[in-house]
């Protein structure tokens, strides 16, 4: 995911003072077994937040199971997927990653099910649409670590100034309210961030609100299905060649500089997640956030994100590793990391409690939206190499001369293709 959001709030703090205090004043003895964990490191400011986090925690466990000590490893997201792929390569894969992907380690046989780690309660706990994602096969052995999901976010104040009463609820109203924002000399009535950077988000959340999506029910690409080949002519005609997404092309534009323009009051309309949201009101940006627009309403669905955690067979130590990973699940950890790094737990029991405190009310649009989500399709080895041609290619579909059915049928094809070889 590599986003982050809010900081500590009084009532986590107390929950992280307490996970310390259990780590402290016991020592583990001999250790029977030592489990090797490597981490992806959320603290983008370059502190030690996620090294704090997975110490206090393991501490606090080792103190509870003296023969059983847990060795962590951090490395930065630049850096995880690639070195945990060179381990496993090498034959000396980690009990435990925490990392962004598990399907092609799922497909070789190397990783441990949900279901032979995690006792029932822990299992039934997670989102169903987590859940869903973790699986291949529908059989799940990506357990999920923490979510996002996004939200249409507005400039309050530009609003008002355009005349602007309501935010959208449909495709129609949101053209309408970025043609106002134009006439009101807004730089971007609406950011479209197609570039390479985060492509792939973006165009999946404008074929949900479109009806579609990446796959269909049976989990098969259906990229260039009518339906979202109408979603990308009516983005390029209404939108794009209106000239109602600002002065950088939509294929040039990154998710990153179209944040940055947000937060300096430039953007109406946006696309965004939790993070933003902190960021524009740090700048003195209002920001208004509600669901994303539909051709025809509410959208039926918005985007979920979730970074994985999962249990490697190599070194055998299945009881052990499962009853650490039951630990982590439990609500105190399950919150105190979604509540450093302004992420969304992955457990009901986690959500419910956040949402029932006030010091999360930031979050609580994105809590309410994220049991309806749907994920990318990471349970299929194939996303990777798709995932890659949306980044370089889909940003031509609105291009001025382009012919979007064109561009997202050679994009379904090489996905086509990609999947048949799985």
């Amino acid at each position: 995911m590599q986003r982050r959001f809010l900081g500590l709030t009084a009532t986590i703090a107390a929950l992280s003072a307490a996970a310390v205090l259990a780590g402290c004043g016991v020592t583990g003895g001999d250790s029977d077994v030592t489990l090797s964990l490597v981490a992806a490191d959320y603290d983008l400011n370059g502190g030690d937040s996620t090294e704090k986090y997975w110490a206090d925690l393991t501490a606090a466990y080792e103190a509870e199971h003296p023969g059983v000590d847990i060795d962590v490893r951090i490395e930065s997201w630049d850096d995880v997927d690639r070195k945990v792929a060179d381990m496993v390569e090498a034959g000396k894969a980690p009990d435990i990653a925490q990392i962004g992907a598990y399907a092609d380690y799922a497909a070789e046989g190397e990783l441990y099910t949900a279901d032979e780690l995690l006792t029932v309660p822990v299992q039934a706990n997670f989102l169903v649409p987590l859940t869903t994602a973790g699986e291949m096969r529908r059989v799940q052995y990506g357990l999920p670590f923490v979510a996002s999901t996004r939200l249409l976010f507005y400039n309050k104040k530009l609003f008002a100034d355009a005349g602007i009463t309501e935010p959208p609820t449909t495709w129609a109203e949101l053209a309408a309210a970025a043609k106002k924002l134009k006439r009101d000399k807004v730089a971007y009535p609406f950011a479209l961030p197609l570039g390479p950077e985060e492509a792939q988000a973006e165009t999946m959340m404008w074929l949900l609100s479109g009806g579609d999506g990446y796959t269909d029910d049976a989990g098969r690409y259906v990229i260039d299905s009518d339906r979202n080949v109408r979603t990308f002519q009516w983005l390029k005609r209404e939108l794009v060649d209106a000239g109602l997404t600002g002065p950088v092309a939509p294929g040039k534009l990154d998710r990153k500089a179209a944040f940055a323009a947000f937060a300096r009051g430039e953007v109406g309309m946006l696309n965004g997640h939790p993070s933003l949201a902190q960021e524009a009101a740090r700048k003195g940006v209002e920001v208004g956030m509600v669901p994303l627009p539909g051709a025809d309403g509410e959208a039926r669905a918005t985007m979920g994100v979730a970074d994985w955690i999962m249990g490697f067979k190599q070194n055998g130590h299945r009881k052990e590793i499962g009853e650490f990973l039951d630990f982590v699940f439990s609500d105190t950890n399950v919150l105190k990391f979604a509540g450093d790094n302004n992420l969304l737990p992955a457990t009901v029991s986690a959500s419910n409690r956040m949402q029932a405190d006030p010091a999360y009310a930031v979050l609580a649009p994105f809590l309410q939206a994220l049991p309806n989500s749907r994920l990318y399709p990471v349970g299929k080895t194939s996303w990777a190499q798709v995932s890659g041609t949306i980044k370089k290619d889909i940003g031509r579909a609105v291009e001025p001369s382009a012919v979007p059915g064109t561009v997202l049928g050679r994009i379904g094809r090489e996905a086509t293709a990609a999947e048949g070889a799985e």
